[in-house]
């Protein structure tokens, strides 16, 4: 049964290794139950799930670190900072190779000898390893399968100044997104998500547009650009190489030529 106390506290309840019970069997001479021990056998977690690939030993260089991120090795509480990416030699991380320990009331660490009775001391029992810098984001993903996103749905709707485009894809990752203008009619994105996929493309648009006045937004479940239109004309199309429909979505009225 998962412990809510350590997934509050960057613990998993499977990591949890619980020494072996003892077992009763019946002496059928004596007329009675004896109790005896299961073999000693050592810590091992075993699950009837997969397991998950192993931790990363080290952070990426290549990414910038967020604030207000936890270090991942078991028994750190160091939480990164707006100051962590100018400097990092300096980082020491204490922590627990091992993994949580609990036995008939007594809590610990299969890598150290202490043991506490409370759950508040267990978590204060300082890391037995030492490691030079913490693990706050672990390896990129890149290198391990990234999925392409070949097209994204997508919609518009405008005014006759500006044209506010959706571009639809969860869990964009802010830090590595980017989004350039690169002139009046081509727009190009590259959208790197949290979970792994990707979407790079160059986007013409149907109409000119200012580029030092267009702005995007990266939200939850999508990516807005919001595009300053350089006349007043309408757009059938977001894309210029789009087919266009008879439903154009326009708020206010056209500007005169």
């Amino acid at each position: 049964m998962p412990v809510p106390e350590l997934a509050a506290k960057n613990v998993r309840s499977e990591d949890v290794v619980l020494p072996p019970k003892p077992i009763a069997a019946f002496d059928g001479a004596q007329g009675q139950s004896k109790v005896s021990q299961q073999p000693q056998v050592s810590h091992q977690r075993v699950s009837t799930t997969q397991q998950s690939p192993p931790e990363s030993e080290s952070d990426d260089n290549s990414i910038a670190v967020p604030a207000n991120q936890s270090c991942r090795r078991k028994g750190c509480h160091a939480i990164s900072s707006t100051k962590t990416n100018s400097s990092r030699d300096d980082e020491e991380c204490v922590h627990h190779p091992g993994h949580p320990l609990f036995h008939e009331g007594s809590k610990g660490w299969t890598c150290c000898k202490r043991r506490v009775l409370e759950f508040d001391e267990f978590m204060k029992i300082e890391g037995c390893k030492r490691k030079k810098r913490h693990l706050f984001i672990g390896r990129s993903k890149k290198d391990s399968g990234e999925e392409t996103m070949m097209t994204l749905r997508h919609d518009f709707y405008q005014t006759p100044t500006v044209v506010i485009a959706s571009l639809y894809l969860k869990k964009i990752d802010k830090g590595r997104a980017k989004i350039v203008f690169l002139s009046p009619t081509m727009l190009t994105v590259d959208l790197p998500t949290t979970d792994n996929k990707r979407y790079k493309a160059d986007i013409p648009l149907f109409g000119q547009i200012d580029t030092t006045q267009s702005t995007s937004k990266i939200m939850g479940t999508k990516l807005e650009l919001t595009l300053v239109k350089l006349n007043g004309a309408s757009w059938p199309t977001f894309r210029s190489d789009e087919q266009a429909t008879s439903e154009i979505l326009q708020i206010g009225n056209a500007g005169k030529a």
